[in-house]
């Protein structure tokens, strides 16, 4: 694959930023491409590896070291379809993912991994540059009619999918716009928005029907849906917030994350928050509770609305600089990370416990705080207080809204909470019902929501055909 001494010859060059000092002040994105002659360079890098797990490490199993080497023999198009043959939205991810292909790399082993997303992002946008992206009608329909509840990155798989093997996809949305969490959650600095807009238009022309604003359970029951289609797919997420179970929740200057971020997404995409109390960090002093990606999210939005300080808690000890390959490679590793968000200008806090919320007349004024063992316990005798006017939630979700559509739907359920279906067939315990993405396995990754979806409608096309040509 690539050049065969290429990994030898060729340094990585690793994803560039513009300087923080320069994209804190908007809310576009900030990656610098990678230019054609670097891609090409980079993809050289790839070696003739035995077994190359990147394969596996890729939730939606990208053929990686085929496009690579198209891409370092320049041949794009070629390196476009054979990306897409196993990804819908190879510009989702290569934005917003964070590569475990790459963690899986033979050549992590010497810390020093193929720039495998930064590729992948090159290829995808090539090939919209270069109009190779064109909607994929189906030769012929099959006259079955599949409902497609939620439309996060599972459902928009999927819908895509249905359509082009001929069925007639309605795709339900209770939101005023496609995406779910791409677009509402995802902040525009990683993701602009225009990459879902062009999507969906590809979609319509490929037969999808979006019906927006529309929440099933609630707008419109979900036996009308139900009845009215062959299958029915939910893919409504896992949105419902992790309680942290503080004293001090009810403090004006409390919140969860999701509603701030969507608040900022929705300013941007010029969409009305009447009825919604703002949300805002700007001129304040900000605590965020919790270590993982929607925490780094709310540092970076807090930053970009003026926020005074950004102090981020996690109860997590800080994990090691360098995982032990010998022990790990080729799994992703806990390791030491620092986002674009967190080096932009935030406090991190590790080994915190968050004790409570305290506060004066019902309003915040600080987080009270611990440090804890290596078992999580706060040590007594080290509380301290983090003076605070805004403090943001992001510990994570509990699973799907039981409001509306899953309070009809008698779903047997995980351990979890999460709607119970197998990775075979996605089938729920009610016929003609599927479940994929958060709703199935719980808060994850959006390019595992992409891998359900589409492996979900190869399991309906099966379902409503008796065999399947749809790519798991």
């Amino acid at each position: 694959m690539g050049k065969i001494t290429g990994f030898l010859e060729i340094d990585r060059q690793g994803q560039a930023y513009q300087p923080a000092a320069d994209r804190v002040r908007h809310y576009r994105e900030f990656t610098i491409p990678m230019d054609e002659r670097e891609a090409g360079r980079q993809a050289a890098r790839c070696m003739d590896c035995g077994v190359p797990y990147c394969h596996t490490g890729c939730p939606v199993n990208n053929q990686i070291p085929d496009w690579n080497d198209l891409v370092y023999a320049g041949s794009w198009r070629s390196a476009a379809q054979d990306l897409h043959s196993t990804n819908n939205f190879p510009e989702f991810t290569g934005k917003v993912c964070p590569a475990p292909c790459e963690e899986a790399c033979t050549l992590n082993l010497d810390d020093a991994p193929v720039t495998i997303k930064s590729i992948e992002e090159a290829i995808a946008d090539k090939a919209w540059t270069e109009g190779w992206v064109k909607p994929q009608p189906p030769e012929k329909l099959t006259g079955k009619r599949v409902a497609v509840i939620g439309s996060g990155p599972a459902g928009l798989a999927a819908a895509q999918q249905l359509a082009r093997a001929g069925h007639d996809v309605h795709l339900y949305e209770k939101q005023a716009h496609a995406g779910g969490l791409l677009r509402y959650g995802i902040p525009d600095f990683k993701m602009e928005k225009h990459h879902i807009d062009r999507r969906v238009e590809q979609m319509i022309a490929e037969g999808v029907s979006f019906h927006f604003g529309v929440n099933v359970g609630i707008d419109i029951p979900a036996d009308e849906i139900i009845d009215g289609h062959d299958a029915v797919l939910l893919t409504t997420g896992a949105e419902r917030p992790r309680d942290p179970g503080l004293p001090g929740m009810e403090l004006e200057g409390v919140h969860y994350a999701m509603p701030f971020l969507i608040q900022q997404n929705k300013r941007i995409g010029g969409e009305s928050l009447a009825g919604e109390d703002p949300i805002l960090a700007g001129g304040k002093r900000v605590v965020v509770i919790g270590g993982g990606d929607t925490a780094s999210d709310c540092i970076g939005t807090s930053i970009r609305q003026g926020a005074i300080e950004v102090i981020q808690l996690d109860i997590r000890p800080m994990p090691p600089i360098r995982e032990n390959k010998l022990l790990i490679w080729p799994y992703w590793p806990t390791k030491f990370r620092t986002s674009s968000s967190q080096e932009e200008g935030a406090k991190r806090e590790f080994s915190c416990a968050t004790l409570g919320l305290v506060g004066e007349n019902g309003v915040l004024t600080g987080v009270k705080a611990a440090r804890c063992d290596e078992r999580r316990r706060p040590i007594d005798g080290t509380e301290f207080i983090i003076p605070a006017d805004l403090v943001l939630i992001a510990i994570g979700f509990a699973g799907p809204q039981e409001e509306g559509l899953l309070q009809e739907l008698p779903l047997e359920r995980d351990p979890r909470s999460n709607v119970l279906a197998d990775t075979e067939r996605y089938l729920t315990s009610e016929p003609k019902i599927f479940a994929a993405g958060d709703v199935r396995r719980g808060q994850s990754l959006v390019v595992w929501a992409i891998r359900e979806g589409r492996q979900a409608a190869r399991a309906i096309d099966e379902y409503l055909m008796g065999t399947s040509a749809l790519p798991r």
